[in-house]
């Protein structure tokens, strides 16, 4: 007999293949977890409300209605929502309906062979990893004394739903200047990635007063396989829009993943934007434009042209672990105006403590709209005062036996990378490496994969060669 699986939640919950580790039994195993976890925390004083959301993956429904069912047979009280819905509206709605925590059937930006199983606290942020070590650890406890359940046929458990959207609607009307994008009356080509997003972007884009014959969209059908891609709205993904917007038929592009929380921007020229500049361009909209007043947070890997900009504009940087819950928990306890991250997430003051990638693209909108000139001319002016910012990330494989030696080298301090000078040593998450200038290198060995991922940033073309060489040199064991 084969030992029982191991059900681990990483930075964004617990993900596997379909069938094979994602499994009716496993779902409700874990969601036994969690009920054992809410119901020994004194949250369930309060209320015994969970809401439960899916993503456009095969099954998402189903899986949700056996959570749904084992949430209560333990005497809790699950809510569905009423079609799939994007990860940033479930967290909205968690906080708007006052529930005790959420569960959300995704694997977010994952190849379709892949679903997973989010859980969100009561303030609609991703699991701490304190949190979901306890989770993980009734799941141990129950494998050991061979818990079962036996449940109704699947999809035929009766659970209430709801419509999150009017809440979140109403949110994002509070976030975001409708009224300058209604005088605007741009032109906008909307990717949608075949997931959640549908009937949240393009319909919030009609709300904000652009013509419906100004909307253009992309991938906007429902298709479990996402295409034969991956549901995330990066360059590659995105390279029909930004044909479409060089075109002239629009001033911009919006993208998102296939469960909204990411999102994928395409400048007037066709240029796809990185989630380094989109935040970099939210902190400065947010202080120039809109007088908003607090920090900015972003990862470790993330880009110090962020920290440029906050310079310039007199605003404090803070900086956390990769993963948006250490982002979220942040900007729980200080006043921040925008925090994000280099993979493409982000949100703003006054909003939820999880990536929302319909606000930012919403914001990128807003931008264009209120300055009337494109991201790239508001880089370009940026840039004359702070200097140009070289970005790249590379991932070099190595043999499973050379992790240790690589990560000792690694944590061991550096005094130079190829030519250039180690001035400050950063262990926040993994290894990472000031250099002169607002330079730097950062590495982060994959928690599931035998590769190192590198960071670079550099303030020239050719500096950036250089560093990509050097880190390359360095990884070699």
């Amino acid at each position: 007999m084969s030992p029982p699986m191991t059900i681990k939640f990483g930075t964004s919950g617990w993900r596997g293949i379909i069938a094979r580790d994602f499994t009716f039994e496993n779902v409700r195993l874990a969601t036994q977890g969690i009920a054992d976890y809410l119901n020994s925390s004194p949250v369930t004083r309060h209320s015994s409300l969970v809401i439960l959301g899916y993503d456009t993956r095969f099954l998402g429904r189903e899986f949700s209605l056996a959570a749904a069912e084992v949430l209560a047979a333990n005497g809790l009280e699950p809510l569905l929502c009423n079609r799939d819905t994007p990860t940033p509206v479930i967290a909205h709605n968690i906080r708007h309906r006052k529930a005790i925590g959420g569960i959300n059937m995704t694997a977010s930006h994952n190849p379709a062979e892949y679903q997973g199983l989010k859980f969100s606290t009561s303030n609609g942020a991703p699991a701490t990893p304190e949190v979901t070590g306890q989770i993980e650890a009734n799941i141990v406890k129950l494998q050991a004394v061979g818990w079962s359940f036996k449940g109704a046929v699947i999809g035929m458990f009766q659970c209430q739903t709801f419509d999150p959207q009017p809440a979140y609607f109403k949110q994002l009307h509070k976030l975001i200047n409708f009224a300058v994008l209604k005088k605007a009356k741009l032109k906008v080509a909307v990717d949608l990635s075949y997931g959640t997003g549908h009937g949240y972007l393009d319909t919030l884009l009609e709300k904000a007063g652009v013509p419906r014959s100004g909307i253009t969209l992309f991938h906007n059908e429902l298709n479990p396989l996402f295409g034969g891609h991956h549901p995330e709205p990066n360059a590659a993904n995105m390279a029909d829009v930004s044909k479409f917007v060089r075109s002239g038929k629009a001033q911009i592009g919006l993208g998102l993943d296939g469960d909204a929380d990411r999102f994928g921007i395409v400048d007037k020229d066709g240029t796809w934007l990185t989630p380094n500049q989109v935040l970099t361009l939210s902190l400065y909209h947010l202080k120039k434009n809109r007088g908003w007043t607090g920090a900015v947070v972003r990862t470790v890997p993330s880009s110090h042209q962020v920290d440029a900009v906050a310079e310039l504009l007199g605003v404090k940087v803070y900086e956390t672990p990769v993963g948006f819950k250490y982002i979220g928990a942040l900007m729980e306890s200080e006043p921040i105006i925008v925090g994000g991250e280099e993979s493409g997430g982000l949100s703003v003051k006054g909003h939820v403590p999880e990536k929302d990638g319909i606000l930012a693209c919403l914001l990128m909108a807003e931008l264009v709209a209120t300055e009337k000139k494109s991201l790239g001319q508001i880089l370009k002016e940026l840039a004359r005062q702070i200097g140009e910012f070289y970005t790249d990330r590379i991932n070099v494989s190595f043999a499973p036996e050379k992790k240790e030696a690589l990560l000792a080298k690694l944590g061991s301090g550096l005094k130079n990378i190829g030519p250039f000078k180690v001035e400050k040593f950063i262990t926040t998450d993994g290894y990472k490496f000031l250099l002169p200038d607002r330079e730097w290198v950062a590495f982060r060995a994959s928690g599931t994969e035998p590769l190192i991922r590198c960071y670079i940033e550099a303030k020239s073309r050719a500096n950036l060669k250089k560093l990509q060489t050097a880190c390359r040199e360095l990884l070699k064991v």
